[in-house]
């Protein structure tokens, strides 16, 4: 089951020629022209690029579910699409210099995908001379990207495939993924990372270096990012057994606690209510950046970053909830592993056993960990009462699904906004605009602005409510009777 790079790559060039003739791929255009064009905070999705999205574990999580089709019932129609999306995914990894082992967000590249976002001529009278705005380092698809922890889920599913299916060739690129983490890590005293960093050099800035992406996004530091990764280098040392993978972690457990939230910050901002941490840590200053926006829609309007940690965005949290002190109880406790201990957990890991590690038994009572992967790891399930497991079955009725209320609707597309300037805030903090933005809102919480009124969230089919009520019966069926 191997399948070269270049292979993949001529058969997705065909694919994108194919698209339009696709059951559904003219629709799929139509939607991006139309609704994805005018979702004021919806960047990713304004423009159709005909590629792949590693972003939101898009790819890892289908080409796992592919690999656990195969593996759970030996169908070898499935046996093809698995090695397409393996070679898919090792096509996309960087293949030299400092992004070595790391993948960029989108592939294969898109050379027409945007760089900058529009900055309207007329502005708002309110808005500061000095922010900053737009998409600092250009088209953010190619750079090395941790955002949603893209190459922590692709080397999850790499090592999957080592595991069910022997596959140890791709035991290399895993541990070149790993390598690219530790090295895009910053020196200190900002001894963090970023959403993204440059792949390679760009306008005098060096390879490695942390980007800017959406514009809303600005070139920083990332504090929830730099406390993934650093579980990510727990994993990799429990995996691998190589204390290389914890050297600079604290270096990183200092810099997070250089960068907390003020008590002002935290009592001036309700959005702020319960975290520890800024977003975005400005490179150099160790200062805080906050991220805003003027206008309406997408045509009149605009993200800018300052300093000003009040009239944030709702959309996109300008604080995060950081456990320093457990990364550092976490740390000390693998730091002081014994070599007998560093050595019977690292015999349970996919990188040197040479037998198969079954895939953990169930996927949907929690998110899969790199540690999860370990032969024999435990994988606690929910507790469920009879009462509770009865109270799941009776809500189905007669229906193959549950009903919920659905906490997001959007505006159906009735053309482009307007271009005539808004210069209130009552869109600044909302996640969405006026009537022509078509992004995902709360319908009982609108913009305090006619004709938005509250209303009861409407009732549907939600794939989250779906997932979690399948895992509580799973749990049920799957405790011990008694």
């Amino acid at each position: 089951m191997k399948l070269a790079n270049i292979s993949t790559v001529r058969s997705l060039d065909s694919a994108s020629r194919l698209r339009r003739g696709l059951p559904g791929g003219k629709s799929l255009e139509d939607w991006y022209e139309t609704i994805g064009a005018n979702g004021w905070r919806l960047e990713e999705f304004q423009h159709y690029y005909g590629n792949a999205t590693f972003d939101d574990a898009g790819t890892s999580a289908a080409a796992q579910l592919i690999l656990r089709l195969y593996v759970e019932r030996g169908d070898r129609r499935f046996e093809k699409a698995l090695d397409r999306a393996i070679g898919f995914v090792l096509a996309a990894q960087f293949g030299t210099g400092v992004a070595d082992g790391g993948w960029p967000q989108r592939f294969p590249a898109y050379h027409g995908s945007v760089s900058r976002m529009p900055w309207p001529e007329r502005r708002p009278s309110w808005l500061p001379d000095d922010v900053t705005h737009g998409m600092e380092d250009g088209d953010y698809t190619q750079h090395v990207t941790f955002n949603d922890d893209v190459l922590g889920e692709n080397i999850k599913f790499l090592l999957m495939c080592v595991s069910a299916l022997g596959r140890r060739d791709l035991i290399a690129p895993v541990r070149r993924a790993m390598e690219c983490l530790r090295r895009m890590q910053q020196p200190g005293p900002q001894a963090g990372w970023g959403l993204q960093h440059l792949s390679r050099a760009k306008h005098g800035r060096q390879a490695g270096a942390p980007a800017g992406a959406r514009s809303y996004e600005p070139r920083a530091l990332t504090t929830h990012t730099t406390q993934t990764n650093i579980q990510q280098l727990f994993h990799y040392f429990r995996l691998s057994g190589d204390r290389k993978y914890l050297s600079r972690v604290p270096e990183a457990l200092d810099w997070l606690d250089s960068c907390r939230l003020t008590e002002r910050q935290i009592a001036e901002n309700p959005l702020l209510a319960g975290r520890t941490h800024p977003t975005f840590v400005e490179l150099g200053t160790n200062r805080a950046r906050f991220v805003h926006r003027f206008g309406s829609n997408i045509r009149n309007g605009a993200y800018y970053h300052d300093y000003d940690h009040r009239g944030t965005l709702s959309h996109y949290s300008a604080g995060r909830s950081v456990d320093v002190e457990g990364l550092r109880d976490e740390y000390g406790q693998l730091a002081s592993m014994t070599p007998a201990e560093v050595a019977k957990i690292r015999a349970r890991s996919p990188l040197v056993s040479d037998a198969p590690i079954p895939l953990p038994p169930y996927f949907s009572p929690r998110d899969i960990q790199l540690s999860d992967l370990l032969r024999d790891a435990p994988l606690p399930l929910p507790v469920v009462s009879d009462a509770e497991a009865a109270a799941l079955v009776a809500g189905l009725g007669d229906r193959d699904h549950w009903l919920t209320r659905l906490d997001a609707v959007t505006n159906p597309y009735e053309g482009p906004g307007a271009r005539k300037p808004y210069d209130g805030k009552a869109y600044m903090s909302k996640n969405v605009g006026d009537l022509r933005d078509t992004s995902p809102y709360n319908p009982q919480d609108p913009p305090a602005e006619p004709p938005y009124q509250p209303r009861e969230a409407p009732l549907g089919i939600s794939s989250a409510a779906y997932v979690a009520n399948m895992a509580k019966l799973i749990g049920y069926v799957a405790q011990p009777a008694g």
